[in-house]
């Protein structure tokens, strides 16, 4: 599934999916040194990657580029577009040199990204593809991502999935990750199960996808459920405890993404199936490192790392940069989250987990 997922990310390449290579916008301020402020702005605290991993990985690889000497100013919006605004809009205030932000709602921080602009400084949009006059993207091919969730349910209902009904909880409508999810998905689901039900889920909250999932319980019946798409982790945990509260003694596959630790430990346990993993290391670092490029004018580094291009809404060929993504199973988590240093053994083979670490020989 791994390899499939690669093969598909470079033949969506090839064929011009994504395609272009992209040319250099010039650079925001040239000479500038290591003495530089890069605002960043992430959007919640309950994906556990952004705190975790996100800010950290980005803070570490520009005090690296810049000697130590540029400052990162960083805030998160705790799930509020409000918040996010006020956080944007004081790093303007304050003349950082170049904002990398996480768009909670895409379409309601284009303003944002205009005075930005308006202002002299470029905006990078990471990981959610933020409407407005950016400069550049970097993320993942998240059609992909929603295929390889969507297969990897046919997979396991076999033979059976033509008959099987599945429950599908997608992400915030306000997020543009969420329809390229839901895309993917459908691509290799409609056709081949039946779509009992179907939610989206506001600002991601893993409280109101167990809400979802308990009407869903109730509409089609837990023994009726032959699978859930959840579209990420902590969606898929409340969907799992949904599921438990109403009694289920085995949980049907459950799909996920972001390799949050509680979700790789029910990968292991057999909770959870699958999730995809997208390497927090190359995103971030990606983006830090186009960040500093960009204000200190290091064209040929910059467009190095954005060969891609992508459109939005507002924009036509951003400069973007797309990282690969894996289905991270039973299987391989020593061959991803464990060889990325992600996770130690340790860290995910607590006590309530050891026998299952060993049947599947992670010791």
């Amino acid at each position: 599934m791994a390899l499939a997922a690669s093969a598909s990310a470079l033949s969506l390449t090839a064929c011009g999916v994504v395609d272009g290579i992209g040319g250099s916008s010039g650079s925001a301020s040239p000479g500038k040194g290591d003495d530089i402020t890069v605002g960043l702005l992430l959007p919640d605290k309950d994906t556990a990657r952004f705190e975790a991993f996100d800010y950290p990985i980005f803070k570490k690889e520009v005090a690296s580029l810049t000697h130590g000497k540029a400052k990162v100013d960083y805030a998160n919006a705790e799930a509020s577009q409000d918040k996010q605004s006020r956080q944007f809009q004081a790093m303007v205030s304050k003349k950082v040199d170049i904002i990398v932000v996480d768009a909670l709602d895409a379409k309601a921080i284009a303003p944002d990204v205009q005075k930005a602009k308006d202002a002299g400084i470029p905006v990078i949009a990471y990981d959610r593809l933020a409407q407005g006059p950016i400069d550049a993207y970097v993320s993942h091919d998240n059609e992909l991502v929603g295929e390889v969730q969507a297969r990897a349910i046919v997979e396991a209902l076999g033979s059976k999935a033509a008959t099987s009904k599945i429950v599908m909880m997608n992400g915030d409508p306000a997020d543009p990750n969420t329809g390229k999810f839901k895309d993917g998905a459908l691509g290799e689901l409609k056709g081949k199960v039946q779509i009992a039900k179907e939610y989206d889920t506001d600002k991601w909250s893993p409280v109101v996808a167990e809400a979802n999932m308990k009407k869903a319980i109730q509409a089609v019946g837990l023994g009726n459920i032959a699978a859930v798409y959840s579209a990420n982790d902590g969606m898929a945990g409340a969907v799992i405890d949904a599921m438990k509260q109403a009694g289920a003694t085995k949980i049907p596959p459950v799909t996920g993404q972001d390799a949050n630790l509680d979700a790789v430990q029910r990968v292991v346990s057999g909770e959870q199936y699958m999730t995809v993993y997208k390497s927090f290391l190359e995103e971030a670092t990606d983006a830090a490192e186009m960040a500093v490029y960009k204000v200190q004018g290091k064209d040929i580094q910059y467009d190095a790392l954005t060969q891609d291009k992508i459109d939005s809404p507002t924009e036509k060929d951003i400069p973007a940069t797309l990282v690969p993504v894996v289905a991270l199973t039973r299987n391989n988590i020593k061959d991803t989250v464990i060889a990325d240093g992600v996770y130690t053994v340790g860290d995910i083979c607590t006590a309530k987990y050891k026998a299952d670490c060993a049947a599947i020989g992670l010791n």
